[in-house]
């Protein structure tokens, strides 16, 4: 396959081209209920060829078949100079490289016969279902992939990698005198077989949360002082600060580029949010991005101040700065564009305790069920929360929806403790069509000191 991909990048009549190939076996298993829903193995392949001119726009191809790789090659190269630019694209230099690499992974889900996974998640639901009476309906799903990756440029880049990745989700929903609740469990790494063994206290976790949250009340609406879990910590740094980060907005942008001013201050001196690809075993985690570009840990901001962004290699040059290994695709279907990879906030000191013991009462948002941002705006919704008096943890509560303005609670951070974990879970980002990407989210507890939380009147 090398061989092949150095002879169809030797061929073409482009000033610049490169190609990735994939081969892929995909298998998953999903339960609705005690009701098998399905259980598949698929394979696929296919390729992506990007050819650029001096002077002219990017031509692309995506194909499913290899034997058609020299005509894409050529059809790209043909693409690229119908796109005439006044402002030729330029791509940032980065090292060559030629290498194999080979990701663990952790429990070969290749040589795992397809009813064996069926019967390990349906014991998972199983778990579940026989929990409380109160429980009417689950979704447990699995799926599980491993990549070939095969990639090469003309400036001799030439990559071949063998990427695992498994992921395993549970909802659990109670229902009781005409409420109904549901609650979240979810998985994700770069890993196989082994990484979904001993996960059943998950599953009841998810099943016994929903079932308490039947008797939560709702959160009264007002300011509060907020202490955001790792979890919901994570997600708000992604979608919301980590969004803005991705050059690709930025450059394209104007109201952007004047927000995400390199050296602009954004929190306090605890605060530091980072972008690591090269994190172990992190669904987000790859060696290279999907132009051969190492990936590495970016820090976005240090000690509350901005002083980096994600970049492709094009996005770079535009700017001026170094390229950081953000340049990603879903498949070989689709062009690679600037994407997060694991996003993080950094340590601080202390523990949660520490973050609660001074609030009089407050808020605990743990979880994510979701969110919404436009620019500096933003909206999250906690999976569940809990009250805090007097400085202790209290009653469970739900509907707790976190907003505000980016910048401003940002500022309002004013402690961070130390127990950072990298939330590991399913699911994935959206971005320009490609939809979901593996990425990770990572952060210790987080305390703002006001935050606006949505709820009921009384």
């Amino acid at each position: 396959m090398k061989n092949r991909l150095r002879d169809a990048i030797k061929g073409s009549r482009a000033d610049y081209t490169e190609i990735r190939l994939e081969r892929s076996v995909t298998s998953a298993v999903s339960f609705r209920g005690p009701r098998l829903e399905g259980a598949t193995v698929s394979t696929d392949e296919g390729g992506f060829v990007r050819c650029l001119n001096r002077g002219y726009g990017w031509g692309m191809a995506s194909f499913t078949s290899l034997e058609g790789l020299d005509a894409m090659v050529a059809r790209a190269h043909e693409l690229s100079l119908a796109v005439r630019l006044d402002a030729p694209i330029r791509l940032a230099e980065v090292p060559i490289r030629q290498e194999d690499v080979l990701l663990p992974l952790g429990g070969d889900v290749r040589g795992v016969p397809l009813d064996v996974k069926k019967r390990h998640v349906e014991s998972l639901n199983e778990l579940m279902l026989g929990r409380d009476r109160r429980i009417v309906d689950t979704q447990t799903g699995y799926r599980d992939e491993v990549v070939e990756y095969w990639y090469g440029n003309s400036e001799e880049t030439l990559l071949y990698e063998l990427r695992p990745e498994v992921t395993l989700s549970a909802v659990a929903v109670a229902r009781e005198q005409g409420t109904i609740e549901r609650a979240l469990e979810s998985l994700g790494r770069r890993s196989g077989w082994e990484a979904v063994q001993g996960r059943e206290a998950q599953f009841l976790a998810a099943a016994d949360r929903a079932i308490a949250l039947l008797a939560a009340p709702r959160v009264r609406g007002g300011t509060y002082p907020v202490v955001l879990d790792p979890k919901l910590a994570g997600v708000f740094v992604h979608e919301a600060f980590g969004h803005l980060s991705e050059a690709d907005f930025v450059y394209e942008n104007p109201e952007a580029r004047a927000m995400m001013t390199l050296g602009r201050r954004f929190g306090g001196p605890e605060l530091t949010i980072g972008d690591d690809g090269s994190a172990a075993a992190l669904r987000g985690t790859l060696p290279y991005d999907d132009e051969g570009t190492p990936t590495r840990n970016t820090v976005l901001v240090q000690n509350g101040v901005l002083v980096g962004r994600l970049h492709s290699r094009e996005t770079a040059a535009r700017l001026g700065e170094a390229p950081t290994g953000n340049a990603r695709a879903l498949s070989f279907r689709h062009p690679p564009i600037v994407r997060m990879t694991n996003t993080y906030i950094a340590n601080g000191r202390g523990s949660r305790d520490d973050l609660l013991r001074d609030i009089k009462l407050g808020i605990y948002a743990c979880d994510a069920q979701g969110g919404q941002t436009y620019l500096e705006d933003f909206s999250f919704t906690a999976g569940h929360g809990y009250m805090i008096r007097d400085g202790q943890i209290a009653e469970m509560v739900k509907d707790v929806v976190v907003a505000g303005n980016l910048f401003q609670t940002l500022e309002r951070i004013d402690r961070i403790a130390g127990d950072f974990q990298w939330n590991e879970l399913g699911g994935g980002c959206g971005k320009g069509g490609q939809m979901p990407l593996p990425v990770t989210e990572g952060a210790p507890h987080v305390r703002i000191s006001e935050a606006l939380v949505g709820g009921s009147r009384s």
